[in-house]
């Protein structure tokens, strides 16, 4: 997911986030040269006890520093945050934090807010389901990111799926999904099936080593705020996913706003189309992020299935077409297409957004 537009706290505390991370880099770096000097110097015969004893001691200090800079980074939260904050951990990857006030949680990563329980209901149906619901007979899924288990749940109400490979880097994600009661609550505990492999890998590489083949693929990572997730956008990329998919299967991608970003959006759209692909553009209306754009795309062409799951909250078959029609504000003439070697996507996607969070 992407860039709160309701939540100007959150935007402004993506540099709170980066700035306290780095420090606590920095602080863990010194905090070990300072051991090593203790160990390394102490050894030497005309290192004099006084010396030894000053080393220590200021590695004692570092250390305290060390501890007293998560209360501080504990502290600086709390402003950056409207809402209480509830839990929080820094994984190698990125700051994951929760914070509720009333019914509503919400899940940050690096500041930026991945969902809202009070609507992404709508978000997730509408991932999931305009495509897995065209398809007669899917069994087998991949998702992509998705780490929270919230995609999989709505996966889950679809009897016929024999299998669930959940591809996230960041384990710190997915054991909150298992473990935290709140979420755990939210998602139906919807990663504990024994159908579900949860695999901590770079998905780059591991659909450059993957075997099998997928009936649904639903991507959801971050949006492409740089390089490292731009790739994950590119047509290298989604040659990848097309080797994963079987010939009657279809992925599903989200791919930030429309009407926000319109330019990333229908970049996506191209990238998609330039990689082989037929594809389904569609947009959904979330509260906690505005009109949010999601593309279908496989190798036939899409059909708009007739009927839904039941007691869906927000999608239903009369709603269902109106994803696909986009009003002229959300349109755009766009001949960019995003490669390695070029990343277009990543510098339209930081002109854009900067409009909205500088």
């Amino acid at each position: 997911m992407g860039y709160p537009i309701h939540s100007w706290k959150s935007l402004a505390g993506r540099s709170v986030v980066g700035w306290q991370i780095r420090c606590r880099a920095a602080s863990k770096l010194a905090v070990a040269v300072a051991f090593a000097a203790v160990e390394i110097l102490g050894k030497g015969q005309r290192w004099r006890r006084s010396e030894r004893f000053a080393a220590t001691v200021v590695t004692a200090l570092m250390v305290l520093g060390l501890v007293a800079g998560e209360k501080v980074t504990e502290w600086g939260e709390t402003l950056s945050y409207p809402d209480p904050v509830i839990a929080s951990v820094s994984s190698p990857y990125q700051r994951v934090l929760l914070t509720k006030r009333g019914q509503d949680l919400r899940l940050f990563l690096n500041g930026n807010l991945q969902f809202s329980s009070s609507d992404e209901y709508r978000y997730h149906e509408a991932l999931v389901h305009p495509g897995l619901a065209s398809m007669k007979n899917a069994k087998n899924i991949l998702v992509l990111g998705g780490g929270d288990g919230l995609a999989v749940r709505e996966i889950w109400k679809y009897p016929g799926v024999e299998s669930v490979t959940l591809v996230d880097l960041d384990s710190a994600v997915t054991d909150l999904a298992l473990k935290n009661p709140l979420i755990v609550k939210l998602n139906g505990n919807s990663l504990a099936s024994d159908k579900v492999r949860v695999v901590h890998q770079d998905a780059f590489q591991w659909l450059k080593d993957n075997k099998a083949i997928f009936d649904f693929i639903i991507i959801d990572f971050p949006d492409p705020s740089n390089f490292s997730i731009g790739k994950l956008y590119s047509t290298r990329f989604y040659d990848l996913v097309k080797g994963a998919l079987s010939p009657d299967g279809f992925m599903v991608v989200q791919s930030t706003s429309p009407f926000y970003a319109k330019q990333s959006y229908w970049t996506i759209v191209n990238t998609l189309n330039a990689s082989g692909f037929k594809t389904a553009p569609y947009h959904a209306y979330v509260p906690s992020f505005g009109e949010w754009g999601f593309i279908l795309a496989g190798k036939k062409d899409f059909v708009l299935p007739t009927t839904l799951p039941a007691n869906l909250r927000f999608l239903n078959e009369a709603n269902l077409r109106e994803l696909f029609e986009f009003p002229n504000d959300m349109q755009a003439q766009v001949d960019a297409i995003n490669r390695l070697d070029n990343q277009v996507l990543v510098r339209t996607f930081e002109d854009e957004w900067a409009h909205y969070v500088h």
